[in-house]
């Protein structure tokens, strides 16, 4: 039966989670050279939150990333951000001054915006239901892999050449992926290499309620649903765990722990890599907790809470004395982090229509960037004389008040069936 399916979709979510690994690469390379790039700019920390804010304003406006993508083809759409992002990243190299950077991290937010949206749209159009979850968490591994790469890249880069080089080569890597994105992907309905089994597969496995209309989606419709508020706040309350282990754990390491650069490039990708596993983590527990006559939408529920749950660990990273046990418990964060962040982020697949879910996913990173923006202002203005010790303390608490939040607004749709196990 397999056989006779086909697995064209899995190398299509391959392909997408390679460009989110690029990505999330060129969007961490300023946050690795930084320790270097800040003393030689003479940048205080508060300057540099600026710059990180600039990034998370232009990442804001991912609905219209999103929007253009429901209204545009995918294959065109995702090209032309991704073009974009790469010619920017190269232009960071050359950035003489804070305000010069903080203009190219604006730009870059808004051009690498495209990334969830154009993401959850290829798992609404490629994959049925009960696959979703893990195709999901396939492709958001690019996020911790991307920023897993970065550490021993840029240092390398750093190292044999300097700051400026360390963009200049990621963003080329960028631009070699628009063209692989171009020669390999089309939708299933025009793909020349899909069989007609893994088409029929693919059509028959998805909720007939969340099929795509005629009508261009309606961000005021949208926002007057509960289910997107029930999205779009716990994403507000949980990106700030991702907004410091990708902008500002290199500059902890640095600071508050000593370390120097080749020790940032041995110990910084670790995190990702426990990232990496919860991707996958997170999309199996829904597929065990529907075997056992959960329903879809409570078992993202209860994984949400379980990830949670775990993330009160990274609480203690401020206050422990050994610098490796506080690697550790950075590690169990981002685990966390991503077991619970790749099943909110999938319920827009779950619970709109196919031609709503780039809007919804870029509307509900709007608020998941409002919360990184607001947590690194108050980093830059507070870390120097508070410590970075309260920040932690508060990123475990935020996912738990998320939590609550998911109960009470979502809800499943009457119609939706119960993708079969």
């Amino acid at each position: 039966m397999l056989k006779r399916v086909g697995h064209l979709r899995w190398w299509i979510i391959a392909l997408v989670m390679l460009g989110t690994i690029i990505n999330y690469l060129t969007r961490s390379t300023l946050s690795v050279a930084a320790p270097t790039l800040t003393q030689e700019l003479s940048l205080t920390p508060q300057q540099y939150s600026y710059i990180t804010s600039a990034f998370q304003l232009g990442i804001m406006m991912q609905p219209v990333a999103g929007y253009i993508l429901d209204l545009i083809r995918l294959r065109i759409g995702f090209a032309l951000f991704a073009t974009a992002w790469g010619i920017i990243t190269i232009a960071h190299s050359l950035a003489g001054t804070w305000q010069g950077l903080a203009m190219l991290r604006g730009l870059l937010g808004f051009a690498e915006g495209v990334a969830h949206p154009g993401g959850l749209k290829v798992v609404a159009e490629w994959f049925p239901a009960k696959e979703r979850g893990l195709a999901g968490g396939i492709y958001n591994i690019g996020a911790s892999f991307g920023s897993m790469l970065a550490p021993p890249l840029v240092v390398w880069a750093i190292l044999y050449y300097d700051w400026r080089a360390a963009f200049v080569i990621t963003g080329v890597i960028a631009l070699v992926w628009v063209v692989l994105w171009l020669l390999f992907y089309q939708s299933p309905d025009r793909h020349k290499a899909i069989s007609d089994g893994e088409r029929t597969y693919i059509r028959d496995g998805q909720e007939r309620h969340l099929e795509a209309t005629a009508a261009r989606p309606s961000p005021l419709k949208i926002l007057g649903q509960r289910n997107f508020w029930g999205i779009a706040l716990p994403r507000f309350l949980a990106d700030p765990t991702w907004g410091t282990l990708t902008f500002w754990m290199p500059l902890y390491l640095s600071t508050a722990r000593g370390f120097d650069l080749k020790e940032i490039a041995l110990f910084a990708w670790l995190p990702f890599v426990f990232a990496d596993i919860g991707c996958l983590f997170g999309p199996a527990v829904v597929l065990w907790l529907q075997k056992r006559g959960i329903s879809l939408i409570d078992a993202r529920r209860w994984v949400f809470t379980l990830g949670a749950v775990l993330m009160t660990g990274i609480m203690f990273v401020g206050w422990v004395k050994s610098p490796f046990v506080a690697i550790g418990l950075l590690c169990l964060g981002a685990f966390a982090h991503q077991t619970l962040s790749v099943t909110v982020i999938t319920l827009s697949s779950d619970l709109f229509r196919k031609n709503e879910v780039g809007t919804v996913t870029g509307m509900a990173g709007t608020f998941a960037n409002l919360g990184v923006l607001l947590f690194s202002l108050a980093i830059g203005a507070l870390v120097s004389t508070i410590g970075y010790e309260p920040f932690f303390v508060i990123l475990g608490l935020l996912d738990l008040i998320a939590a609550v939040v998911l109960w009470t607004l979502v809800r499943a749709p009457k119609s939706t069936p119960e993708p079969a196990t």
